[in-house]
């Protein structure tokens, strides 16, 4: 299909591999793009597609995060451990999304689930494991409370990832990404509503730097 242009070259120009974003593309596309890759001997994830545009194609599909991994090799294994904090259930989907990217791009994960700020012990339960981590990826929606928490108390580079969830003037997570942007606790690095992929790409460029003597 003339209509695809892949970007194979970006992995040892930038050091992460190019992501194909699912939303929006024909199952034809899609079974072009994993051709094309199953070639090349190239890992592949797709985020936010449906099991029904990646029907037919070979691979490891989760319906909570709606991503698509195909591995071909085993993942090259990155410096230091991610912490993937959520506030609840209803932020799943977001913080799946960080969790499958992470792995695919072979980083070491911990889960934090139902950590949100309406019962802030369960967060701090966690604290030693918190510790532990080298970067905290932190999704919440609602008013968007959470990555101030554990900005006030963890030394780590903390993403908070705004999600699109929360009554009324919540506004699709605009609440959230503003309170995040406007946090008191130094530091905060910020993605966009719901962009748990973009947090684990973040996190992956913070750990290489970590790293460097």
């Amino acid at each position: 299909m003339n209509d695809v242009n892949l970007d194979f070259d970006r992995c040892a120009r930038i050091g992460v591999p190019e992501i194909i974003y699912g939303e929006s593309k024909s199952p034809e596309q899609l079974r072009e793009i994993a051709a094309r890759h199953e070639e090349r001997g190239v890992n592949m994830l797709v985020t936010r597609c449906s099991a029904g545009q990646v029907d037919g194609i070979t691979g490891d599909y989760d319906p909570v995060s709606r991503t698509l991994v195909c591995l071909r090799t085993k993942p090259e294994p990155q410096p230091g451990l991610v912490g993937v904090v959520y506030a609840g259930s209803s932020d799943a989907p977001v913080a799946r999304e960080a969790l499958v990217t992470l792995r695919f791009l072979g980083c070491e994960v911990r889960e934090f689930g139902d950590c949100g700020v309406a019962g802030v012990h369960r967060l701090l339960h966690h604290r030693a494991a918190m510790e532990a981590c080298r970067v905290l990826i932190c999704c919440a929606g609602f008013e968007g409370a959470l990555p101030s928490i554990l900005g006030g108390e963890m030394e780590q580079p903390i993403i908070g990832v705004p999600t699109s969830v929360g009554y009324g003037v919540a506004k699709g997570g605009h609440v959230a990404l503003h309170g995040m942007l406007a946090s008191c606790a130094s530091g905060i690095t910020v993605m966009n509503i719901d962009n748990g992929c973009g947090a684990a790409m973040a996190a992956l460029r913070i750990l290489r730097q970590l790293s460097k003597p």
